[in-house]
């Protein structure tokens, strides 16, 4: 069976029950709605090591490919992380930080993740901001670097640098945000596959689907996201609270999404991008994102549209055209504004997202290796059907492998023993049959 690495899927010990609520020590106090009953805090990976960014390339720490990482980021902080590249796979390297729910943002705060070599190059950067929304929420971003035959910088096996850096305006809040940092590799293609983007491609939005959503409840962080599949989907959503969600998309499928919040009988006061919808590929880079503004009645925010899944993308210079750059998880997140509890109370809103994938998947392109989590697999078909989240997939799958593991132990336990008596009959079965000596 083929071991997957990366976002919800790797081996290891089993997950225990305080992993599974997504219980992480250090975490900041909880944000306080106004009812004062606190919202989730984010969901961090449960397997996350810790690790602490340093102030010089020179003690940058290792980051291994498959692994996460838990750091923190004080206000305009910059830190350094190294990652040792090979030139036979493709490297990404992702940051999600975690801001304070509740404490005050500028339009231009955010962060910066890029990559160097060891002469100083850059080699690729991704920035975020608030600027869709001035108030906090969890914000993604990666860094990559592509092997590229054709290229002459960064292509060389050897030490490289991750650099974050946090900008923070005067007045924003200047606590420390949590850092969730991830490494994945991507494998080559075993032949060269097409380079060039077509010029021609569906954007036509696609008839809205229609019918009664269904439950299911986003997740509070990219670990736990509700999985979902083509259909409609219902949660509530206080405000000031994010939820995650992710849905499988293969080679050359093509995701549609819409938000729609619910009306209330509450008032008519209108409140700016009360509702903010972003996308993140398989490797958590930021590809698009959009708001809505809410006056009390239904309003429905369109995401995209998205270009099919197809390893070309990554040529193109737009960043959400380079998103879709291959198959996997994509991930998405809905913010509500903390400034509906306000105008509206702290009472959850209705919110239905409606995700639309169109096109039958299609052969992949390739890769010399074993794809990890660039791929969408028969399970995780199973796990969108079901809504399993990411935390309790990978719970599952460690507990099969820790089954397995205790399955092979008792067979090899029971072999030895079995040897051993089987020897011991030989043993016994020969003295028996060994002549007696004369007194």
């Amino acid at each position: 069976m083929r071991k997957r690495t990366g976002i919800g899927r790797r081996p290891g010990a089993v997950i225990g029950a305080a992993v599974l609520a997504g219980t992480v020590a250090g975490l900041p106090a909880q944000a306080r709605a106004a009812d004062g009953e606190p919202l989730p805090p984010y969901t961090f990976d449960s397997a996350a090591q810790p690790v602490r960014g340093a102030l010089s390339s020179s003690d940058a720490r290792p980051l291994r490919a498959g692994r996460t990482y838990r750091d923190t980021l004080g206000r305009n902080g910059k830190v350094y992380y190294r990652v040792a590249l090979d030139n036979k796979r493709n490297t990404y390297v992702s940051v999600v930080a975690v801001p304070r729910s509740g404490g005050a943002v500028d339009h231009g705060d955010g962060f910066e993740v890029s990559l160097q070599d060891d002469s100083g190059t850059e080699c690729g950067d991704q920035r975020v901001t608030f600027s869709s929304a001035p108030y906090a929420r969890p914000l993604a971003a990666y860094v990559h670097r592509t092997v590229n035959p054709d290229s002459s910088g960064c292509q060389e096996p050897g030490n490289y640098y991750v650099l974050v850096e946090r900008t923070t305006k005067a007045g924003s809040d200047p606590a420390d945000w949590d850092l969730e940092i991830r490494h994945l590799a991507e494998p080559l293609l075993e032949k060269a596959g097409p380079t060039e983007l077509p010029e021609a491609w569906p954007s036509t939005t696609p008839v809205p689907l229609t019918g009664d959503p269904k439950p299911r409840q986003g997740g509070s962080g990219v670990h736990d996201a509700a999985s979902l599949t083509r259909g409609e989907w219902r949660s509530d959503i206080r405000p000031g609270q994010t939820l995650f969600y992710r849905v499988p998309l293969d080679w050359g499928q093509q995701l549609f999404a819409t938000a729609e919040l619910g009306s209330s009988t509450e008032g008519d006061a209108y409140v700016s991008n009360a509702l903010v919808l972003s996308l993140d590929n398989p490797a958590l880079g930021h590809v698009d994102e959009g708001t809505l503004g809410y006056s009390g009645k239904q309003a429905t925010l369109e995401l995209g549209p998205q270009r099919p899944v197809a390893h070309e993308n990554r040529t193109s210079y737009n960043e959400a055209t380079s998103g879709m750059r291959f198959a996997g998880w994509y991930y998405l997140s809905a913010t509500l504004s903390p400034q509906i509890a306000g105008e509206y109370g702290d009472r959850p809103v209705p919110l239905t997202l409606r995700v639309n994938v169109l096109n039958a998947a299609k052969g992949g392109p390739g890769y010399d290796g074993d794809p990890g989590p660039f791929a969408v697999t028969t399970a995780d078909r199973k796990a969108a059907e079901e809504g399993s989240s990411g935390a309790r997939a990978a719970a599952a799958a460690e507990r099969g492998d820790s089954m397995r593991l205790v399955a092979t132990a008792g067979i090899g336990t029971g072999t030895v023993l079995l040897l051993g008596l089987g020897a011991w009959t030989l043993v016994a079965r020969r003295r028996a049959a060994r002549p007696l000596r004369p007194g």
